[in-house]
């Protein structure tokens, strides 16, 4: 049987918001099973709150944004990987800014310091949504095939113009692939588009100590890459991160090129808009039998609820 898990302690942390530029604390809670991952603007009155899901994203412009009645929260996705990759499924994310802190640009410092509170297992089945058949989509060179399979699998891949890059490529397997290989991979961007972007008001707290900044022909950062397809390896981090906006744990097998958040943000739409695409399987009977298939009505009447919070 699988079961929802939650931290076993509340997790403090802070650092420097990417755009912003400034300090921003950042508390993970205990939260109660069923709950899911909740984002409070801490900072606001009343404490307004964001459920973690893809209805509620409103940009994927350089991060993925979450917003819910002018209320937003940026640079989700990060964190959103560690959660996946430790597993969590309810947690109260509780930040006093309009940016989850960029940290080191990856996953890293979240992961260790989930690993660091400890994890705690709580007494309610976690149900999954396994896909049922293939979905495609395609935006111009960026593309995304998904196909069912048996766990958790991103295959992601990237190709550009550009010596220290290339054509790359990852593969992830949850259960089989450790998180230590995935999560210290960090962000990128290039020389040209930074100063751009700070022209513009934007990346204010953007350095090379929270991200691989590549110019014409070589990686500026002076310790160079922690991986040799660190870029690659970031992708599928975040589209990791993305997919846990699924709003409950997934199966399927995800092939991705030169993806982003907008494609990840398309393909959960996609999936939960017919379905047909997908089946939810219910762990809390299993008891050493095959897990209970939940009937099309009862999968898609789920999908709606899920979609409304």
């Amino acid at each position: 049987m699988s079961l929802q898990r939650t931290l076993k302690k509340q997790v403090d942390l802070e650092g420097i918001g990417l755009h912003s530029g400034s300090p921003i604390r950042l508390r993970l809670l205990p939260a109660a099973p069923n709950s899911g991952i909740v984002f409070v603007r801490s900072d606001l009155p009343g404490s307004p709150e964001i459920p973690a899901h893809h209805k509620f994203v409103v940009s994927t412009q350089l991060a993925t944004t979450l917003g819910l009645r002018q209320v937003t929260v940026s640079t989700v996705e990060h964190l959103l990987a560690a959660l996946q990759g430790t597993q969590i499924d309810n947690v109260r994310v509780e930040v006093d800014g309009a940016e989850i802190p960029i940290m080191d640009g990856s996953a890293v410092v979240f992961y260790r310091a989930i690993q660091q509170a400890g994890i705690q297992t709580q007494n309610q089945s976690r149900a999954v949504l396994a896909l049922r058949r293939k979905v495609e989509l395609k935006m111009g060179e960026k593309w995304v095939i998904a196909e069912p399979s048996s766990c958790l699998e991103i295959h992601g891949s990237v190709e550009w113009d550009h010596p220290m890059i290339g054509y790359q490529e990852f593969h992830y397997q949850e259960g089989k692939t450790p998180f230590d290989d995935l999560a210290p991979a960090r962000t990128f961007g290039f020389l040209k588009d930074v100063e751009m972007m700070k022209k513009a008001g934007l990346a204010r707290g953007g350095s090379l100590d929270n991200a691989v900044v590549l110019d014409e022909s070589s990686v500026v950062n002076p310790g160079g890459l922690r991986f040799e397809n660190e870029f690659a390896r970031h992708k599928v981090l975040d589209a990791l991160g993305d997919f846990k906006l699924a709003g409950i744990a997934i199966q399927g097998f995800f092939r991705l090129h030169r993806a982003g958040h907008d494609l990840h943000r398309s393909l959960l739409t996609e999936i939960f808009r017919n379905p047909d695409h997908f089946e939810i399987l219910d762990e809390s009977s299993q008891s050493g039998q095959d897990q209970t298939r939940i009937s099309r009505f009862q999968a898609a009447f789920v999908s709606r609820v899920v979609a409304s919070f």
